[in-house]
């Protein structure tokens, strides 16, 4: 029985960066033995264990064959006669088809046979072998790494290979759980346009994301987006938020926030009337279709329906902002309402020039919760009680006291210029 140490955690720590997991592979071992040394099965379709110990997973050397369209369409085979070369050879790029003996003393602790450390050397994402085109999730995956790796490129090899896929049809067999964790994971990363570029390139975004494919190409008013393009344009407002440490919510919404303008009647371009409602109803399509989550789906539906008045915000006076507020649900959810903040944030400086830009809207609008917040809607219910007033009336009442909150708060006059 030999251990390695194998995948991200090899990569990772080659590249000086932290390594937070580790995996393991196990050569020459049954299940039977590994049950006798105390570790305990966790896998369902393949050998996997838990160290006894660390708690940490241990899977049997196997190799796959593919039996089936998509990333489930594969029989496993696991023995002890399965070499370490040969469960190296079903990873997905050579630079996560590295291992290291967990005895590093020991005769060959430093297995490389695919040429991982010379493309780490080059900052280079190439596949291993061409059972890569078995597995489309892989796609994804190369993907994601083009947005942690900024400085890395996909060999020109397997870029034409992904092609190759998306023309055949694999992309197609992409079930939706697996999208929506790779786009997660892509968005959280350091640089998240680089993923929708490599998926652009390849051909996969107009399969897996249409509504967003379909934006590069759309013009946009050049005195408000200097960059025109609306797919360069969503590019710059991910790159922001990814710049302003923004959570998964944030950057969900800064990907959809626009989709709209892709279907904008091309007699009208470049301007967008109605872009919005038009965004938030492919927006719910996009999100059954992906099964997102709750959270980012409804951060996301605000976003779409509301940047512009957000942006416009700061002409807007005291009864005016507290519609806009209700209408963001901001008094129940007031820290959903600052990520919708930060996301107009990151679309207003998401574009050419305006990066450094200051963006007065939000910190106004802040100010307009609070003050609609230091309204105490109970004594005015007790009072309106008091007085025999019931139902809409009283909520009338509490409407009007906290326009009159913000109209009296300091600093809420409209922003200069606007």
């Amino acid at each position: 029985m030999q251990i390695y140490m194998v995948g991200g955690a090899v990569r990772d720590k080659l590249l000086g960066r932290p390594v937070n997991d580790h995996d393991w592979v196990v050569v020459g071992a049954t299940p039977e033995q590994m049950l006798a040394l105390g570790y305990l099965p966790v896998g369902r379709d393949f050998p996997v264990f838990l160290h006894p110990d660390t708690r940490e997973e241990y899977a049997l050397a196997r190799t796959e064959r593919k039996s089936g369209r998509g990333y489930r369409g594969f029989v496993v085979e696991s023995s002890p006669d399965v070499t370490l070369e040969e469960d190296l050879a079903r990873r997905d790029l050579t630079i996560n088809a590295i291992a290291v003996s967990a005895e590093p003393s020991g005769a060959a602790a430093h297995f490389d046979p695919y040429g991982g450390e010379r493309d780490l050397r080059d900052r280079v994402l190439r596949h291993v072998t061409d059972s890569f085109r078995e597995d489309p999730v892989r796609i994804l995956r190369v993907a994601r790494f083009a947005a942690r790796f900024t400085d890395f490129t996909v060999a020109p090899e397997t870029m034409q290979l992904m092609r190759e896929m998306v023309a055949h049809g694999e992309a197609d067999h992409l079930v939706a759980e697996r999208v929506w964790q790779e786009l997660a994971r892509g968005l959280m990363e350091e640089q998240p346009s680089r993923m929708f570029e490599v998926l652009r390139a390849c051909g996969a975004l107009a399969v897996v994301l249409p509504e967003v494919d379909r934006l590069w190409g759309v013009p946009q008013r050049a005195e408000y987006h200097p960059e025109v393009d609306t797919g360069v344009h969503l590019m710059m407002v991910l790159d922001m938020a990814a710049r302003l440490g923004a959570p998964l919510t944030v950057r969900f919404a800064c990907l959809t926030h626009d989709l709209g303008k892709g279907t904008t009647p091309t007699d009208m371009l470049p301007r967008h009337i109605g872009h919005e409602q038009r965004s938030a109803k492919l927006l719910k399509g996009l999100c059954e279709r992906l099964r997102v989550p709750t959270e980012c789906r409804e951060t996301a539906d605000v976003v779409a329906r509301e940047h512009g008045n957000i942006h416009r915000s700061g002409e807007l006076g005291a009864a005016a902002l507290v519609r806009l507020i209700e209408r963001c649900d901001g008094i129940r959810k007031p820290a959903r309402f600052d990520e919708i903040l930060l996301t107009c944030e990151c679309d207003a400086r998401g574009r050419l020039g305006f990066d450094e830009a200051p963006y007065p809207q939000r910190l106004r609008l802040r100010e307009a919760l609070a003050a609609v917040q230091s309204v105490a809607t109970s004594v005015i219910a007790a009072r309106a009680a008091q007085a025999g007033v019931t139902g809409q009336k009283v909520g009338e009442m509490i409407h009007a006291a906290r326009v009159q909150a913000v109209a009296a708060w300091p600093g809420l006059a409209p922003l200069p210029g606007a």
